[in-house]
């Protein structure tokens, strides 16, 4: 099980990886294609779709370990500090695209195509999953590979 949770501690830092790369890649595209503010706005909406993936990567991790730390009681306690991280990441990224949208004046669909980034790091891992580019370690020994 120690190692089923390496391996997908790899994966989310992979999709973090793919996220950003993906983000420049389509900020770049954009510029180069002689949309500078589109390009800006790829490159913003990419940050808050990176910013948003972990931070509900930590939200998960906080409710996993209250889940594990509190197994045995019938009704388990949640500090409110957990709920307020999962609303107040909608409000600051709410009121991030806001700024980006109405402050700079950034064409919105720039922002959803940057915003989408964080799809494009999952689909990517996903494939390299498929095609068995990356594989657990469990998988590795058993074939002999590791």
């Amino acid at each position: 099980m120690a190692g089923d949770e390496g391996f997908y501690a790899a994966a989310e830092r992979r999709i973090e990886y793919f996220t950003v790369g993906a983000g420049i890649a389509g900020a770049a595209a954009a510029a180069l294609l002689g949309n500078v503010r589109g390009g800006w706005g790829v490159a913003c909406g990419a940050a808050l779709a990176w910013i948003n993936f972990r931070w509900m990567k930590q939200g998960v991790g906080a409710l996993a370990k209250l889940g594990t730390a509190q197994g045995g009681r019938e009704k388990p306690r949640v500090p409110r500090s957990v709920y307020f991280k999962f609303l107040g990441r909608y409000a600051l990224l709410l009121g991030a695209a806001y700024v980006i949208l109405f402050r700079f004046h950034t064409p919105a669909w720039s922002v959803v195509a940057g915003l989408l980034a964080v799809v494009a790091g999952v689909v990517i891992e996903l494939l390299l999953q498929i095609f068995g580019i990356v594989q657990s370690r469990e998988a590795g020994s058993a074939n002999g590979d590791a």
